[in-house]
């Protein structure tokens, strides 16, 4: 019997602690957005340079540091930082090995450039060999001032859903109370840069090599939209 009289007790009691548990204030759920577009100002760019051997004669051969000299020249001409040019692999090692195997073999090197204007990427690859250049492409891009801009997207977003909430909850005579819940959702998109070619073929074996121009690139703009869920208080 004293069992039962307990078991009943602790029942009654978890009810009770439900029953205070359950929220009975009024709510509404409300969304916000904002959103910009802006223009790429990093640009991480990839070029590969590669010796040739001109009219197929191994004693004509162009060599990998007369290449170098010119992507060295061209960036100090543009403006660019030094230190903006990195080597993109580590093959050098192994460049060097098969060299002194086959004195016939043709060095590589891939490098890794960071500008900020693309016209002066342009006027780099104009004044490199275009027999020496494999390939250059665009490896990745960002915006200098993306964190801020996050920031301020975001509470715009939040500023926008407070207002819609405050229109709504006015209309029916109320007041907007404080936020009870605030969820965020991430829209933001970095699209494929579009350029003239997606991947520009190698120059070397381009019949018109030499009068090849640079690539024009045009970047699509990097859009970022941010939008917001939040449930206030009904007063």
């Amino acid at each position: 019997m004293k069992r039962l009289v307990a078991l009943a007790f602790v029942a009654l009691f978890s009810m009770s602690a439900m029953a205070q548990q359950v929220d009975l204030r009024r709510k509404i759920t409300v969304s916000g957005s904002a959103e910009t577009e802006v223009t790429p100002d990093i640009i991480y760019l990839s070029i590969s340079l590669k010796e040739y051997l001109k009219d197929n004669n191994s004693k004509k051969k162009v060599e990998i540091t007369t290449l170098e000299n010119q992507l060295y020249s061209a960036i100090q001409s543009a403006g660019i930082p030094k230190e903006n040019l990195t080597i993109n692999n580590v093959s050098s090692y192994n460049n060097v090995i098969e060299k002194k195997k086959n004195p016939d073999f043709l060095v590589s090197k891939q490098y890794r450039l960071k500008v900020t204007d693309l016209n002066k990427w342009n006027a780099i690859v104009g004044e490199i060999d275009p027999k020496g250049v494999a390939y250059t492409n665009v490896e990745s891009y960002d915006y200098s001032k993306i964190e801020a801009l996050k920031k301020e997207l975001k509470i715009k977003a939040i500023q926008a859903a407070k207002a819609k909430g405050s229109y709504m909850v006015e209309a029916l005579g109320d007041k907007l109370g404080s936020a009870l819940d605030v969820q965020e959702i991430n829209n933001e998109s970095y699209p494929v840069p579009m350029y003239a070619n997606v991947r520009m073929k190698s120059m070397a074996y381009a019949a018109d090599a030499e009068a090849a121009p640079a690539p024009e690139i045009d970047f699509k703009k990097i859009k970022l939209n941010y939008s917001v869920t939040i449930v206030f208080e009904i007063k």
